[in-house]
């Protein structure tokens, strides 16, 4: 007979073994619970094996340094109208009744707007010189009667005068009754008196561009452009009342039409002048006007000194400033080069024709 001290050792014995024979079976059972996610340590302090996660690259990035990787998408945005070859409006087109090519090359557009009431910023530029003396009167009116119709509250406008100098004589505003007082106050600067002109408020300080005789057109162009229009966005035209006639300007038409494509703005002359008086259009500078309108998407429309025309010629431009189309696409030459680009929009019906600026110019690195 077993004593009880044998019958305890025997127990002891039993209950080693059957420890030591479950250790390998514990080992190989699934764990009750999923893994961690992260190599935490567990319970004991010891880490827990790997397992396939999303990698938190936030404990990483507080030893290594940061690099921020910046990638510029440039946007070429184009504002047309499409005319039958009657030249009427054809409203209701699609993205896909449009082709666009740069420099020769097909290009994607990405992006499609047909929308009439887009907000405008509009800049109206009036000569001033002894060749509109008898015709500034009709541009006073009717003038005014276009703004009061065409300015809507989210719209803006600006006046400028230029003759020997070029003068801004009523900032950005949606006020019609504001311009129709600026409009009010100009008067015809033949030369006659002297001093310094230029663009007071329009953000660098005064321009000095007055001249003892003259008529600073693409001076005017090109600073309404630069100072003004080049700082906003969206829809943006300039209306310009002249003969087409420059004398003096520091800037030559090239350098108008370009400060009019890098400000993507549309450039619409309506070409005015007393012909019953001895003042008429010379070839050069009609040649001139059609030139600058055509390259910015504009055009020329003659009123000579009819106040008829005038007011149909208003009538125009207020059709198609409100019934623009708008694309947008990415070019395909992402060089930063600020070259020159030459652009061709073609509605893919032949009938049709886009007035639209022909070209624009790269950002430069």
């Amino acid at each position: 007979m077993r004593t009880l001290r044998q019958f305890r050792i025997s127990a002891i014995l039993l209950v080693a073994l059957c420890l030591m024979s479950a250790a390998p079976l514990q080992a190989q059972r699934p764990p009750k619970e999923p893994p961690k996610a992260s190599n935490a340590p567990d319970d004991n302090g010891d880490s827990l094996p790997d397992t396939p996660k999303l990698r938190d690259r936030t404990a990483e990035q507080q030893q290594e340094p940061i690099t921020t990787l910046k990638v510029n998408v440039q946007v070429v945005n184009l504002f047309f109208n499409v005319k039958d070859k009657r030249g009427a409006m054809i409203p209701g087109l699609k993205k896909e009744d449009f082709q666009i090519a740069e420099d020769g090359k097909p290009q994607t557009i990405k992006y499609f707007a047909a929308e009439a009431n887009q907000p405008l910023t509009l800049g109206i530029l009036i000569d001033t010189s002894g060749s509109q003396q008898r015709v500034l009167p009709m541009e006073q009116e009717v003038g005014a009667a276009f703004l009061r119709d065409v300015l809507t509250p989210k719209d803006l406008a600006f006046l400028i005068n230029f003759d020997i100098s070029v003068d801004l004589i009523q900032d950005y505003t949606s006020d019609a009754a504001q311009l129709r007082r600026a409009l009010d106050k100009t008067r015809i600067n033949d030369g006659a008196g002297s001093g310094s002109g230029g663009i007071a408020g329009a953000g660098q300080g005064t321009i000095p561009v007055s001249r003892p005789k003259g008529t600073l057109l693409y001076d005017a162009v090109y600073l309404a452009a630069t100072e003004k229009l080049q700082k906003e966005a969206g829809r943006k035209a300039m209306i310009l009342l002249t003969d087409g006639g420059d004398q003096g300007s520091d800037k030559t038409l090239p350098n108008a039409i370009e400060a009019a494509q890098r400000s993507e703005v549309i450039v619409y002359v309506i070409m005015i002048a007393d012909r019953g008086f001895g003042f008429g259009y010379e070839a050069s500078a009609s040649s001139a006007m059609h030139k600058l309108a055509e390259q910015s998407g504009g055009r020329v429309i003659d009123v000579g000194n009819n106040p008829k025309k005038l007011r149909d010629a208003f009538d125009q431009i207020q059709s198609e400033l409100r019934s623009q189309y708008m694309i947008g696409y990415v070019p395909t030459n992402t060089v930063p080069d600020g070259k020159y680009r030459k652009m061709e929009l073609k509605p893919v019906n032949p009938e049709y024709k886009a007035q639209a600026r022909k070209g624009y110019y790269a950002p430069k690195e």
